[in-house]
C-alpha cells in the first residue's frame, strides 16, 4: 500500500472581470439651469434640507457647513461653491452628504454649477452647532 494520495487537479476559476475604471469626478458639478431669478436665502434653505443620517439634524444646523459663496458667472447664471465638514474623519457618509448638498443646491433658480468641498481644517465639534440642534439633541 503507497502512502502517497493521488494529485488531484482543481479546474481554475476564470478571472473575474476588472472593474472599469472611473474618470475622476469633475470638481465643478454643472447641469442644466432652473430658469427663474438667484436668490442665496434659497441655496441655505435647500442646505437645511440635507440630514445626516447618523443625527436627525440638518447639516446647517449642525455647523457642518463653513462656507457658501454665491458667484455670478459671466455667460449667467451662479456658481455656487461650499467647503462643509463632517462630525468626524471617518465618517461613512461623507460622500452621501457631499453629493446631496450639491444635488439639492443644483436645483435652486439661478444655479448653474456647484462646488462642493469636504474640509477638515478646522476640525468641527459641537460648539459649531445652533442652539436649535443643541435643543433637539437634548444638549441644552
Amino acid at each position: 500500500m503507497s502512502s502517497k494520495l493521488p494529485v488531484i487537479e482543481v479546474p481554475k476559476a476564470p478571472a473575474k472581470p476588472e472593474a472599469p475604471q472611473r474618470a475622476p469626478a469633475a470638481a465643478v458639478e454643472q447641469t442644466p439651469m432652473i430658469d427663474g431669478p438667484f436668490e442665496e436665502e434659497r441655496v441655505w434653505e435647500q442646505l437645511k434640507t440635507v440630514f445626516d443620517p447618523e443625527i436627525p439634524v440638518n447639516v446647517v444646523d449642525l455647523g457642518l457647513i463653513y462656507r457658501c459663496e454665491a458667484l455670478p458667472l459671466p455667460d449667467g447664471g451662479h456658481r455656487v461653491e461650499i467647503d462643509m465638514s463632517m462630525t468626524a474623519p471617518g465618517c461613512t457618509m461623507g460622500d452621501v452628504l457631499k453629493e446631496d448638498v450639491r444635488r439639492k443646491v443644483q436645483g435652486v433658480p439661478g444655479v448653474k454649477e456647484v462646488e462642493v468641498q469636504v474640509v477638515w481644517d478646522p476640525p468641527w465639534d459641537a460648539s459649531r452647532m445652533s442652539d436649535a440642534a443643541r435643543l433637539q439633541l437634548g444638549w441644552m
